[in-house]
């Protein structure tokens, strides 16, 4: 008997130190920490789903306390009134909101409580009323949402009917009248500059190439500045006269503009008459003897009656000392079988080829 004295009072001293130690760890863990505590009613207006005893309560995130009583309310099943027991440095105040959130993969209830205007009493707050829907989890509030959705629907579902139809009908007039609607859109982009933009096609005028033999030769050195004419003229377009509009000449271009694209094909015709004393352009080469200024009177189609390649320029010889030793007037015009681009250039042709012969034959002779 002597003998187990020893072991008994041993292994109860042992038993007794780890209940201890459990039940302050437990105390430890459920009051989060030492120091002073504070009590508050809390009163939910709906579930609290989860929420249990010993759940954590929180203050602008930070765990404060634990929750330390739940029941039903007697007078009002839907209602639920709950404990917490919080660290007495808590600044609850009678405007704190109240509501739940649900923490982890596993979504634990705690009951989380924030903000509260400073300047508010900070007596002790006996009880704090939770917002309406505090306890709501995110899968119930997408239940609700899916809820009124599907309520929608149904009472709305005739007059979507009705919008699905009339769709199904724009959509299907739609697709009759695709070719005018493209023609409407091209006519729009035309109208404001959008859209890309059409390709232009350019043509040139042709020198005289069967000029003949050079029987005279150019005395001295011979300029050709750049011609002068009209605003209207210093253009790559094609003129009409009178003006108007012709589709197939929409995407119309010469090759330069009407002054500069005659000073090139005079030289050209120059050159092919007599090419050891061509003209210069006035631009290349510096004081010359002589200089052909060339007025340009006319380049357009004239359209009056049948349609003519029209054709006018005015030539003044100039010496050294810029005297006019000559001048004339030439004039030319081609008919043209149809107003479109081939013809006309062609009946410039013509008709340029002729005057280039004429000037060349009486710059020779003036010199």
């Amino acid at each position: 008997m002597e003998t187990r004295a020893p072991f008994v009072v041993i292994g109860a001293f042992v038993l007794a130190a780890i209940v201890a130690v459990f039940g302050f760890v437990y105390w430890l863990n459920n009051t989060a920490g030492l120091g002073p505590r504070t009590s508050y009613h809390v009163q939910f207006d709906g579930s609290v789903p989860g929420l249990l005893v010993g759940a954590g309560v929180l203050f602008n995130g930070i765990r404060v306390g634990e929750v330390t009583e739940l029941g039903l309310a007697a007078d009002n099943p839907r209602r639920v009134n709950a404990t917490i027991s919080v660290a007495s440095t808590t600044p609850v105040r009678a405007d704190t909101k109240v509501g739940l959130e649900f923490q982890g993969l596993t979504g634990v209830p705690v009951i989380a409580l924030e903000g509260g205007m400073m300047a508010a009493s900070s007596g002790a707050v006996p009880t704090l009323v939770a917002e309406p829907g505090a306890g709501q989890s995110m899968t119930q509030a997408a239940r609700d949402a899916l809820r009124k959705v599907d309520s929608v629907l149904s009472e709305n579902s005739e007059p979507l009917k009705k919008t699905i139809a009339n769709l199904q009908t724009f959509t299907d007039g739609l697709a009759r009248n695709t070719g005018k609607l493209d023609s409407i859109i091209a006519g729009l982009e035309k109208m404001t500059g959008g859209g890309a933009p059409a390709q232009k096609i350019t043509y040139d005028l042709r020198a005289p190439q069967d000029i003949g033999l050079a029987v005279n030769t150019i005395k001295g050195q011979l300029a050709i500045p750049e011609p002068t004419a009209v605003a209207m003229l210093e253009t790559q377009r094609m003129l009409f006269s009178p003006a108007k509009d012709y589709p197939d000449f929409a995407d119309f271009l010469w090759a330069d503009s009407i002054p500069k694209l005659l000073q090139a094909r005079l030289i050209d015709g120059f050159e092919n008459y007599d090419i050891a004393h061509a003209p210069l352009r006035a631009a290349d080469a510096g004081q010359t003897d002589f200089q052909l200024l060339i007025d340009v009177r006319r380049f357009r189609i004239a359209t009056d009656s049948a349609p003519t390649a029209d054709i006018a320029l005015s030539a003044r010889l100039l010496d050294k000392s810029g005297k006019v030793i000559a001048s004339r007037l030439f004039e030319d015009s081609q008919k043209l079988d149809q107003i479109e681009p081939a013809a006309a250039v062609a009946g410039f042709n013509e008709a340029f080829g002729r005057i280039a012969k004429q000037m060349i034959g009486w710059t020779v002779q003036a010199l």
